[in-house]
């Protein structure tokens, strides 16, 4: 019953505004024609000259460790007014490729509707019937990420620079909270709240409606005002911090001056290592639109380059990949064989950022070899063209597993455990230092444009097929120099020392950045869980 109800309810409002609007602009053209012709006065009184507030630039940072500063996100933290692409966000990753798709075919009517009537419909359809909980995950995983590079380097520094914070917004302060609140340090998020019912959004707002800024920041404030305020140009912004002791406003030429407002990575308050999602790319309208024009083709093509890679020999494989857009760059001593007296293999250690790291390697070697990894899902083995294992995450038995392997042929392991995005390593598994001294460090670096091939809380089997979705998907291989056995555990060091040393060349290698983060960590954050795929042939007794 909740649905039909909340249905009637948006066709019944959508019907009202659209006769409301008509109305009101027929008597906008009526009023304006008969005061150009002066038969009648204006039917309304003139609006209030805009406040006159200095730019945001002006704002001196000295000595603001105990003042109280109030800002909105949008328009104002962020360089982009724009909220189109934050509910895309939310209604393809919480919701579904159909409710993404609604919403991009509602962008028309949106343009037609006011701000407060646009946003009203975006709300509905991203947050009707979406469970709280995925919300509360794109919220944490997805969103920071897009939202710290679009950040506002110079309303950033005035905000660091108070020592209290409040950030004001009409859009549901679910999709901005986490971020403000982990990111930024902002103590105070006041934002639009939404109407729900047991674990589920209804789309529809709650009784207090539409956060009104300046109504919002009295009775937050009381009788005391905010030290700073800073907004848009726009009306409300500009009625709103008004209300502060000193007010500034971020102009669109401080917004457009490039260098200046942009966010460098090393400057981010809070390094985002770890990031869920599909999609890789802002989805303005624009760019949404080409993504769906291209989702048939990129589909046709993820089928026909894995039917490439698994039926046919490397070099015919490889031709006809990068006829279609895959770009394998190859770089290093792609000749290790072992010199073992023991006729064991040699152990490849490899940088982890997609599932597909040891096929291009493979591809790359113009070699078979034989992969372990942990979490293995049932249709990653059989989409696999290479041998792969599943390790149990008991030490002992995963290193008489690998033993056995090297004994057959040359193996590759992985030993982050996880795929991680950005240009970090995460700690590297000493196991693997324990069982070969023929080991050769291998630099893997992957680069997208529409698609990521990795997830945490989505379906890990399509992590191969959205990778070669992309228009033109690029992996980096390098491979390092044998280790000397000097650096071996044969040579005297321990397995720390050699995982360590191993982690440290392959972020020299990419320009990565080494940290103590383990795959425990990655899936904790992003899934709530700690990322094992379980066992269907293990029952319990």
């Amino acid at each position: 019953m909740v649905l039909p109800m909340v249905l009637l309810k948006l066709t019944d409002w959508v019907l009202y505004q659209l006769l409301a609007n008509s109305c009101q602009r027929a008597a906008r053209k009526v009023r304006n024609y008969g005061s150009l012709v002066g038969n009648s006065p204006p039917l309304t009184s003139p609006q209030k000259q805009p406040f006159s507030f200095p730019s945001v630039t002006k704002c001196n940072l000295e000595g603001r460790e105990y003042d109280t500063i109030a800002c909105d996100i949008f328009g104002s933290l962020l360089k982009s007014p724009s909220v189109f692409p934050y509910f895309m966000l939310v209604a393809f990753e919480g919701g579904s490729i159909l409710r993404a798709l609604l919403l991009l075919l509602s962008y028309p009517i949106l343009l037609v509707f006011n701000y407060e009537h646009s946003l009203r419909v975006m709300i509905f359809i991203t947050f009707c019937g979406l469970r709280k909980k995925d919300m509360e995950s794109v919220g944490r995983a997805v969103l920071p990420k897009f939202y710290l590079e679009n950040l506002n380097l110079q309303v950033y520094e005035v905000l660091g620079s108070a020592g209290s914070r409040v950030v004001l917004t009409s859009v549901p302060r679910v999709m901005v909270e986490h971020f403000l609140k982990d990111y930024l340090e902002v103590g105070d998020v006041l934002g639009t709240e939404l109407h729900t019912i047991g674990h589920y959004f209804t789309g529809l707002l709650s009784k207090s409606g539409f956060l009104v800024k300046h109504k919002a920041l009295k009775k937050h404030f009381g009788d005391k005002k905010p030290d700073i305020g800073i907004g848009s140009s726009s009306l409300q912004d500009q009625h709103f911090i008004s209300l502060c002791k000193e007010a500034y406003v971020v102009n669109k030429e401080d917004s457009k001056s490039g260098a200046k407002s942009a966010m460098p990575r090393h400057k981010h308050p809070k390094p985002v290592i770890f990031h869920d999602g599909r999609l890789a790319f802002l989805p303005t309208p624009s760019a949404t639109l080409s993504m769906f024009l291209w989702l048939p083709i990129g589909i046709i093509l993820s089928i026909f380059r894995i039917s490439v890679g698994n039926i046919l020999p490397y070099e015919i494989a490889l031709f006809l990949a990068s006829w279609t857009g895959v770009n394998l760059s190859v770089k290093g001593c792609i000749n290790s064989t072992s010199s073992n007296p023991q006729k064991t293999g040699v152990l490849y250690v490899c940088t982890h950022r997609t599932l597909l790291d040891p096929v291009f390697l493979s591809t790359a070697l113009r070699k078979p070899l034989t992969a372990v990894t942990y979490s293995l899902s049932k249709m990653s083995e059989i989409l696999a063209p290479i041998k792969t294992v599943r390790l149990t995450r008991d030490r002992k038995q995963d290193g008489e597993t690998m033993e056995r392997l090297l004994s057959e042929g040359d193996l590759v392991v992985c030993p982050e455990g996880t795929t991680c995005r950005e240009p970090y390593l995460l700690r590297f598994s000493s196991l693997f230092a324990e069982l070969a001294d023929e080991i050769v460090p291998v630099a893997i670096n992957t680069n997208v444009s529409m698609f990521y091939g990795t997830t945490a809380s989505g379906l890990k089997c399509l992590d191969p097929i959205f990778f070669l979705m992309n228009p033109r998907p690029a992996y980096y291989v390098e491979v390092l120099g044998k280790l000397p056995k000097e650096l071996t555990c044969a040579g005297g060091k321990s397995s720390n020392e050699v995982a360590n040393y191993i982690q440290r060349k392959l972020a020299d290698a990419l320009g990565f950045e080494c940290t103590s983060l383990t795959r425990r960590d990655k899936y904790l954050m992003l899934a709530g869980n700690e990322g094992i795929v379980p066992d269907n042939k293990r029952k319990k007794p």
